[in-house]
C-alpha cells in the first residue's frame, strides 16, 4: 500500500512541474502578443480586416499565402474565367463565392491565410 502511496505522490509531482511551466509559457506568449500591438504587421492586418468588410458584395482578387493555398481560387477563381465574391466578412473569416467553370463554390477562408486583396475592376 505504500507504494501506491508512493507512486500517486510521484505522479502529483510530475503534474506540478508541468503545470508550473505552462505557466510561465502562457505568461511568455502574453508578454509577445503585448508587444506586437501596433506592429506593421498587426496594422497590416487591421487594414486588411477593414478592406475585406468595403468588399462584401464585389467582385475580388485573392492572394493567398504559400502555406495556405486554395487550387478552386488559384486555378479558377483569379483568373478571366471566374471570380471569387466576397459574401461576407469580419474580424477572422472571410465568406467567398468561387465561380467556376463547373459552377459556384462558398469558400470559408481565414483572414490570416490571405495575403492581399485586390478588388477588380468592371
Amino acid at each position: 500500500m505504500e507504494y501506491v502511496g508512493f507512486i500517486f505522490g510521484i505522479f502529483g509531482l510530475l503534474a506540478f512541474v508541468e503545470l508550473s511551466s505552462l505557466k510561465q509559457r502562457i505568461r511568455t506568449l502574453e508578454e509577445q502578443l503585448a508587444t506586437t500591438k501596433g506592429t506593421p504587421a498587426h496594422e497590416a492586418r487591421r487594414d486588411l480586416q477593414r478592406l475585406a468588410v468595403s468588399c462584401v458584395g464585389k467582385q475580388v482578387v485573392l492572394e493567398l499565402k504559400e502555406d495556405c493555398e486554395d487550387t478552386d481560387i488559384i486555378s479558377c477563381g483569379n483568373t478571366k474565367h471566374g471570380s471569387n465574391t466576397i459574401l461576407d466578412a469580419d474580424h477572422e473569416w472571410l465568406l467567398v463565392r468561387v465561380d467556376t467553370p463547373k459552377g459556384a463554390k462558398e469558400k470559408l477562408l481565414r483572414l490570416s491565410s490571405l495575403q492581399r486583396i485586390s478588388i477588380v475592376r468592371e
